[in-house]
This record gives C-alpha cells, structure tokens and sequence, in this order.
C-alpha cells in the first residue's frame, strides 16, 4: 500500500509502526512480551487519576479512578495485541484519558493469551472482569446496569464477543459496546487479494495468525463454537448501542463496516467513524496527532451519551 493513502500527520509514525511482528514465533512472541512488560505507566500522562494494580485478582485488573467523579457509570476495557501480544499497562494513557474525560472508573483486564491460551480463556478471563465488576459496584462506587464493554483491535472482539455472552446470559447487560479497529470476522483473514496488499501496522498476515493461534484452527473454518467469533453470530437483535470506529486504509475497515451495517439492521443504535487515511490502530501510536485526539474525543462524546450522562 502506498504512503501516499496515509494522512500526512500519520505517514512518519505509520513507517515507524509497520514493522513485521514475529508473531508466529514462539521465541519472538516471548520477546515481545518481555518487552511489553518493561513498560511503566509515566505519572504526568496519567494526571488527575489514581491508578490501582489488582495483580492478585484472576484475571490481574488495573483500575483507573478519575479525582473528580462524575457519574456512576464504568468501563470495561480490553486491550489490544493480535490475541498473542499486548497487556493492560500499554495501555495506562488510554485508559487514563478515558477515565478522566468521562469522570469514571475504567477497569482494564489483563486476559491470558494465546496460543498458550486459546479460546475460550481470553474470553472467560473477560467475562471473570465483568462479573467481578458486577459483584463489586459497591466498592467501586459503580452502577453494575450502567457499564460499557470496550476494546480495540483483538479486545474488540473479546469486546463484541463478551457483549454477546451477557446478554444471553440474561443478567445485567452492557449498556454500550465501544470498539476501535475491532477484529471482528475471522473469514477477512481467508481473502487472499487482501495479502498483496501490505497494509500498513496491521497485514493480511498478522490477521491470519492471530485469529489461528487464537481459534486453534485455520480462520475461515465452517463452524466455530458460541462468541468464538462475533460477526459469526447470526441474530444480533437486542444488544446495546454500538460505537465502531476505523481507519478507511485499514485492513479490518469493511468487516467493521458489515458488522455496523447488521447491527443497524438488526435494530441496535450503532455509530460507524471511517477515519480517512488512518491505519491500524492509530489512536494508540499516533495518540498525540490531531487526528486520534478529534477521533477519541468523537468516541467519548457517544460514550457519554450512550451512559447517560
């Protein structure tokens, strides 16, 4: 893909970004993740919150409490990382911004991953957030029937997925579903057209690695089981108001565009932002850019909405 379709304030950081990931690699992922984990929050980025580690918790959860609170509502954040990368101090700045923007609590999983850790664990490590959330409103101050399911890229879909399972499971539900750049159907990853095409940060290549380490078998397969997958998921009447936002040059751009466009149908109060020569992720390695911050600020004004406050 040429530079040219990158937004000039992207292109610089875009090349910085798009280097090949050894995801595939079982030495080059622990190295990755060693890197990852060197990591540490910076005080100034998370001013005006206090930032709580729950490393004894099953899933350890970090918990984002703005100084000035200004409603009861929460979020349920995952992060990104192709399935196999990432953890939750990555993303602190996010989290942080989020928490105090909207004046609540954010609370950021750290799931298992795979292919140490296929599905379902990811997705039940999830779930053990939310219900830990659930049975824990009091403490933290929350309204357990007024929190969001968030994520990006791979924690979109463990996003989208975990809308899904709560709300089967008939209890309290997600009061919105906010997903950036979400991975949303594994059958993008079988488009073979799609692999000449070397998209910038994230390539047909790393979506087909991830989404098979993540569902132990080749993505595209006939069937998988319940939330493996949410644009899988045939009824999706019913499920809480959606925010999807993606770059247009972004590999996953039409398959959050299909999933917006059926949950419309389906009667869900959906918000779809195609952002204009952005890439994958942007908003976490561009965050400083004009670009992310009118983007985010775009997601949070609907997320204030969807929350009622």
């Amino acid at each position: 893909m040429k530079i040219s379709l990158v937004a000039p304030e992207l292109q610089k950081l875009a090349k910085r970004n798009s280097v090949p990931l050894p995801m595939g690699n079982a030495l080059g992922r622990r190295v990755l993740r060693a890197l990852g984990r060197l990591v540490a929050p910076n005080p100034k980025k998370l001013h005006g919150i206090t930032l709580e580690v729950r490393p004894e918790t099953r899933p350890p959860m970090r918990i984002y409490q703005p100084q000035e609170r200004k409603s009861e509502a929460a979020l349920l954040w995952i992060h990104g990382g192709g399935f196999v990368l990432g953890n939750a101090a990555l993303d602190d700045r996010f989290c942080a911004f989020t928490a105090q923007a909207l004046g609540i609590v954010v609370v950021s999983v750290d799931y298992r991953l795979a292919p140490e850790n296929p599905f379902p664990v990811p997705l039940d490590d999830c779930h053990a957030a939310w219900t830990w959330m659930q049975e824990n409103a009091a403490s933290l101050g929350i309204d357990p029937k007024r929190i969001a399911i968030g994520g990006q890229s791979a924690g979109g879909a463990l996003a989208a997925s975990l809308v899904q399972r709560v709300h089967d499971e008939g209890g309290n539900k997600a009061a919105a579903q906010w997903l950036f750049c979400p991975m949303l159907d594994d059958r993008t990853a079988t488009r073979q057209e799609l692999d000449a095409m070397k998209h910038w940060v994230w390539t047909s290549r790393s979506n087909a690695t991830g989404w098979r380490l993540y569902l132990s078998k080749p993505p595209g397969s006939a069937a998988f089981p319940p939330y493996a997958v949410p644009a899988r998921r045939e009824d999706l009447r019913g499920l809480p108001p959606a925010w999807i936002g993606v770059g247009d040059i972004d590999l996953l751009h039409n398959e959050s565009r299909n999933f917006a466009g059926r949950l419309q149908a389906s009667g869900t109060d959906t918000r779809f932002v195609s952002v204009q020569g952005a890439p994958h992720g942007f908003e976490s390695w561009a965050f400083d850019t004009k670009m992310a911050q009118e983007f985010i600020a775009d997601a949070q004004r609907w997320l204030r909405q969807a929350l009622r406050m």
